[in-house]
Order: structure tokens, then sequence, then C-alpha cells
């Protein structure tokens, strides 16, 4: 199952196993943390040089998911890149793909806490968004409710017959949905800490993303 189908604050969504979140009726998709340039940043800030290929993986992914859909509009949930001057690094080609990317769309960059601040590229730079009952905004507000956010890269454990797998997943209750980080260099956060088990509801689902959309019980 390459999609999770399922209704949250009267809209109808779709969790996809690559961790993209499509909202059909409204023509949206919504992606976070793609941390676009973080080779870049790392080996600027550190002079540690890892392979600088992160953002040609990620956009080719995000790539065959936006023209695959068709959206009309594109919600970027915060930290797409990884800090104000990432997108000077990245390589012409890149940037050219990006911009093909977005041509014809609604592009809305999220204001998140890597690239709290307009990146000079083009689209509506906002730090939240709404939509129907929606809003979407880089992290998540302990009060608010009809929310989809990201931030925090949750991944949940799955075990099974002796073994156990870690991916990267949807975090969905009532109130709010936390979506998984796209990025190709991102970490992630367990179900487990504290930080999201203080977030999410006692019937909260993760969805797992990978070779399938696979729904579970959020272990804590």
């Amino acid at each position: 199952m390459s999609t999770f189908e399922f209704s949250f604050c009267n809209a109808d969504l779709r969790a996809l196993a690559t961790g993209i979140l499509w909202w059909p009726d409204q023509s949206l998709l919504c992606v976070s943390d793609l941390h676009l340039g973080k080779s870049e940043r790392i080996a600027r800030r550190t002079g540690n040089l890892i392979p600088p290929y992160e953002v040609h993986d990620t956009l080719a992914r995000l790539s065959a998911e936006v023209y695959r859909l068709n959206p009309e509009t594109v919600v970027c949930l915060g930290d797409s890149f990884d800090d104000l001057k990432a997108l000077d690094g990245v390589l012409p080609q890149d940037h050219s793909d990006l911009s093909a990317l977005m041509a014809g769309r609604d592009w809305i960059w999220i204001e998140g806490n890597h690239d709290a601040g307009p990146v000079v590229i083009a689209g509506s730079h906002l730090f939240d968004y709404r939509r129907g009952d929606l809003v979407f905004r880089h992290i998540a507000d302990p009060k608010a409710r009809a929310e989809v956010s990201g931030h925090y890269h949750p991944k949940a454990r799955l075990r099974s017959k002796g073994h156990s797998i870690t991916r990267p997943c949807f975090l969905v209750d009532d109130r709010r949905l936390i979506l998984p980080s796209f990025g190709t260099y991102t970490g992630g956060l367990g179900t487990h800490a504290l930080a999201l088990a203080n977030l999410m509801g006692s019937q909260a689902l993760a969805i797992l993303t990978g070779e399938r959309a696979l729904p579970i019980p959020m272990p804590r």
C-alpha cells in the first residue's frame, strides 16, 4: 500500500509512502524539512566534507511526486534550506531544476528554524498558511487544532517476529498532523521522545514510510 487515506479535521488526506502529504480535493501537495544545502552548510561552517549530492537526490524524489500528482499548490513546511545561505551553494543545474518544478504552481515556503527569514527565491514566504480548516506551520503549537507541521522528523520502530525496523513516519491524532522529514541528509526523533509524546493524543497513529505507508498505533 503506497498510500494511506484518512480524514483529518474535515479534510480527506493521503499519506504517501514517500513522505509526501497529498490533499486531492485542494490539489495541494505538502512536504517538510527538505534541508537543501546541508552538505554545503556543514562544509562552510565546520570544514568537514560529506558527499555533496543530497540536494540532487532530494529534488529528484520531490520532482517525481510533483510531476506525477501535478498539484496546483505546493506547501514546504519549513527548514526547506539548511540555513539562509544554503541556496547560494546549490549547483546551477539543481537550482534550475527547482525553478522548473515551481513554475506555474502556487509555491508556499513556510518559515522554519533553519531558514528563519525569506530566502531569495520565487514563491510566497509565510510564517504559516491556512487552507480550508487546516493551518500549516513549521513547529507545532500545543494549543492548536487542525494543524499540519513538521520540524521533529518523527520516526517509529516496528517490532515483528524478533526483528525491528525504524522508519520516518507521519503522526496524526484528532488535533494535529506531523510530517516526516523528506531531506536526504536528515535524521529523526523517535516517537517515544517526550517532545512528541506530549504533543500527540493517546489514540495517535504513526504512518510509516518506506516501501509502503503503514499505519500503526504510535509507539511510546
